[in-house]
């Protein structure tokens, strides 16, 4: 088969692409500004990629056309389209379909499938668990939205042959709420009928296209629908948000994690035991910080546990895990007497996260005995909803354990400086690259941890920064 897909470079379609390409079919593919990292990874597996959306491409004729969710009728300031190739798919009737749809067909059919949904921490906790599978022996698939450091690629088709019970081999897959394409606004992960499904969090995000809580709610409520008597729905129970989605029905064997569940964990962040009921089951030790990854941590291993995962096990082999890249992903360090100044890169944009990335760095550096270090916040709104000002007003609030912030503002059509006033002489503001990079570079001194978040490539500010750094050396 010979599919083309618009907008190949994103991380999810991307993935599909390879996971088409591993499948032995032929995949060219098409996007704006055809970027790394994805356009690296997918040339390095051969496949074709052009500049724009022309209707030209039409020649081509694929056996079908998979569109992303980049792809609308929009039109362009001359009324001509945005997209001149879907016009051209629409207007000759050739046979299209969105990524999740042709994944759920040729990929997900037939196999045991692992969904990871929430607001927050999919990626890491889809990555966390794919590790648990592969330290196994099971050979897993999966489709992340990111790099996770342990496999150095977003997806695999894994193993097709080693069955779990009677229900197919495992795939792993980060499980989003965002709208599958133009053509059908039902969330992504309505599609992948997973047979255990981790509901990590859920709060209000994607305001370009939800409303409020509720709809969102009713899309996490259409995945429980989904989950088949045999299957298990792990849910975090500290969320009330998601007891109102499971309070709209469940039909499925329930796995609660977190406090008020019968899966806790005990201990400190970075060495903790994993109780079910009270009882040890298992004990994890790593060098990861935060209640956040405990948690994700945790409902991985209740999740291995339904394909038959012993706890002990899933949590041995979290001890190896090495995260995600741009999770705190150390990007380069300068040596300033007495002490050195770190970079960061962190793809946290919604303030929750941001506000949960410093908290678990403040508590890794308090436990080492290094409170005296600051921590210094790097930001850009840039997500659809950072971008309306939806929860500029939190902003603030998620800065709280930085020291100093620093926000880049070009774009925005609201004040930036304004919201975060209530910072007062904590926070401070620019509206490009240069200028931002200069104000970090003439406020650091030794000891300093610069965390940068964006979910985009920040204009390159990890390097200009570092090299800013050491001119100032």
């Amino acid at each position: 088969m010979h599919i083309h897909i618009l907008g190949i470079c994103g991380t999810f379609m991307g993935g599909v692409a390879a996971l088409a390409r591993e499948a032995g079919h032929r995949v060219t593919g098409c996007d704006a500004g055809v970027y790394p990292p994805m356009s690296d990874q997918l040339r390095a597996l051969g496949i074709d990629l052009i500049e724009g959306f022309g209707a030209d491409q039409l020649a081509l004729k694929p056996d079908i056309f998979v569109v992303g969710n980049v792809v609308s009728r929009a039109r362009q300031a001359d009324g001509g389209p945005k997209f001149p190739l879907m016009e051209a798919i629409l207007d000759a009737g050739a046979a299209y379909t969105s990524g999740p749809q042709w994944l759920a067909e040729h990929v997900l059919q037939g196999r045991h499938v692992l969904a990871v949904a929430g607001t927050h921490g999919k990626t890491t906790t889809t990555s966390m668990l794919a590790w648990i599978l592969e330290r196994a022996g099971r050979a897993p698939g999966f489709l992340v939205g990111g790099v996770p450091l342990d496999f150095g690629v977003s997806a695999r088709l894994g193993s097709t042959d080693a069955a779990v019970g009677s229900v197919g081999s495992p795939f792993v897959i980060e499980a989003d709420e965002y709208d599958t394409a133009f053509f059908d606004k039902r969330s992504k992960f309505v599609h992948y009928r997973p047979r255990t499904a981790i509901l990590n969090n859920l709060e209000f995000d994607h305001a370009d296209i939800f409303d409020d809580l509720a709809a969102i709610e009713r899309q996490f409520h259409h995945l429980v629908r989904t989950v088949p008597g045999q299957g298990r729905v792990v849910v975090n129970a500290t969320e009330e948000s998601l007891q109102r989605v499971l309070a709209q029905g469940c039909w499925s064997e329930l796995a609660r994690f977190g406090a008020g569940g019968e899966w806790q964990a005990s201990g400190p962040h970075d060495a903790f035991d994993v109780l079910r009921r009270g009882e040890r089951v298992g004990r994890v030790e790593w060098a990861l910080s935060g209640l956040h990854n405990q948690m994700n941590g945790l409902a991985a291993i209740v999740a291995a546990e339904h394909v038959g995962v012993a706890p002990a096990a899933a949590a041995d082999a979290l001890g190896s895990f090495r995260n995600v890249r741009r999770r705190m992903e150390l990007r380069g360090s300068v040596e300033r007497a007495p002490g050195t100044i770190t970079v960061y890169d962190d793809f946290a944009h919604h303030p929750t996260a941001i506000r949960t990335t410093l908290d678990g760095l403040r508590q890794k550096l308090d436990a080492a005995g290094r409170k005296p270090d600051r921590i210094l916040a790097v930001f850009e709104p840039r997500s659809n909803t950072m971008k309306l000002g939806t929860m500029a007003a939190q902003l603030p609030w998620s800065l709280e354990a930085a020291d100093l912030s620093f926000c880049h503002s070009g774009g925005l059509d609201w004040d930036a400086a304004a919201a975060l006033a209530p910072m007062g002489d904590r926070a401070r503001v620019a509206d490009a690259i240069e200028p931002l990079v200069a104000q970090v570079a003439a406020a650091a001194r030794a000891g300093d941890h610069i965390v940068c978040m964006s979910n985009g490539g920040f204009g390159g500010v990890h390097e200009k920064l570092i090299s800013a750094l050491r001119a100032r050396e």
